[in-house]
């Protein structure tokens, strides 16, 4: 755990999270440094206060003018275009430290000179950059024909805000390399933290007879790739996740092997993770905690070799990685990874051990580094201040 001195050196924090309207990654995060920063006030685009943890309710949370735009609770996104000019409008001038929390529009605030802002960065916008396409083609057809001058825009103030970041922290190499491609700036890696000590191995013989998939079935994460793949090898798959439109388009195309249970709850995801065979994760993730909750379960991991599974996935110690998304890819590595069970050269306890290095007192005892270090850099200039003004 941190030492009090290290976070009482400052006394008001302000943390900028781009919206509160559930409890995923980003607001997990959000949770941890909360927990190094108590009294810190929280602010944010819109609010679902009733979505949030008790953790997060017991802080003070500030919106921007965008909660009380019509239907913001549901369409704050499409309120994307004013996003900027509300952080902007955002008073932190009696604050002596600023985090953002950047996924969506958070880190354009304005902090007043002398205060470390700290961006810790989950993704640039995807939307804006290289998944922009995706999101176009996907999108209905007003969004579509919008998109464009929107997305015009919103990148020149994307760029334009990053240079008011004092240091910029990434959740991963994946991401660190994005901002600098559109941003231009260095970014340290600090891993996001993990739960990792809710999940824990179960003997061998309770192991089970199938792999699975976890998470949301959104299209990049590509669970049409894990469907196919097992359709044809004939193994068992289970898929945990929603929502459930998308679970009936795909059970659609699956054959009898592969088993849907929709949005499981936490102790029957628990369980799956601990006696499944390994993990199968066929997308290109930010980071991905899933697979590392998976690996605190003892368990392997099969993954798409690309973005943050680079991070989390040992090939051979905690998984298998392939390096193309095709079915012939993914069946390959997966006749590995049955080779490597047989064989019982799978180390239950290395697995579990390498997902430690991701729990959430390593990621605090990281931030406050890099916190100390955005802090350290602002001292040069507060010094050469002080000598012009004698």
């Amino acid at each position: 755990m941190l030492k009090t001195t290290q976070t009482s050196n400052f006394r008001r924090v302000a943390i900028i999270h781009y919206w509160l309207v559930g409890m995923r990654g980003g607001e997990r995060v959000l949770e941890s440094l909360c927990k190094m920063f108590p009294n810190a006030d929280i602010f944010t685009h819109v609010v679902e206060h009733h979505q949030l943890s008790d953790l997060l309710q017991k802080h003070t949370i500030k919106t921007t003018f965008i909660d009380r735009l019509p239907f913001a609770k549901k369409l704050y996104q499409s309120y994307l275009p004013l996003m900027p000019m509300a952080l902007e409008g955002l008073d932190l001038s009696d604050y002596d430290l600023v985090i953002s929390s950047e996924a969506g529009p958070a880190k354009g605030v304005v902090v007043p000179p002398g205060v470390p802002h700290v961006c810790y960065c989950h993704s640039p916008m995807r939307y804006l950059w290289d998944q922009y396409s995706i999101y176009r083609k996907n999108a209905g057809t007003v969004t579509r024909l919008a998109m464009p001058w929107i997305a015009h825009k919103m990148r020149l103030w994307d760029v334009t805000s990053a240079a008011r970041v004092d240091h910029f922290v990434a959740n991963s190499n994946h991401v660190a390399n994005r901002i600098e491609k559109y941003y231009r700036r260095d970014a340290a890696v600090v891993a996001p933290p993990v739960a990792v000590s809710d999940f824990s191995p179960v003997p061998l013989e309770q192991i089970g007879d199938f792999y699975l998939w976890a998470g949301e079935l959104a299209p990049y994460k590509r669970p049409d790739l894990a469907i196919e793949a097992f359709n044809r090898s004939g193994r068992k798959l289970v898929v945990i996740g929603g929502p459930a439109k998308t679970v009936e388009e795909l059970r659609r195309k699956a054959k009898p092997n592969v088993t849907f249970l929709g949005k499981a709850p936490f102790p029957v995801l628990k369980d799956h993770m601990a006696r499944c065979r390994g993990l199968i994760f066929p997308g290109e993730e930010d980071f991905g905690i899933v697979p590392v909750e998976v690996m605190a379960s003892g368990r392997p991991v099969v993954a798409f070799a690309k973005g943050g599974a680079l991070d989390t996935v040992i090939d051979g110690l905690s998984g298998i990685l392939f390096p193309e998304q095709s079915v012939e890819s993914m069946n390959e590595a997966i006749d590995r990874m049955e080779e490597w069970i047989q064989r019982g050269e799978l180390d239950v306890d290395a697995i579990r051990q390498h997902a430690e290095r991701f729990s959430e007192a390593n990621f605090q005892q990281a931030m406050m580094n890099e916190i100390s270090s955005a802090l350290e850099s602002l001292r040069p200039n507060r010094i050469l201040g002080s000598c012009l003004a004698t």
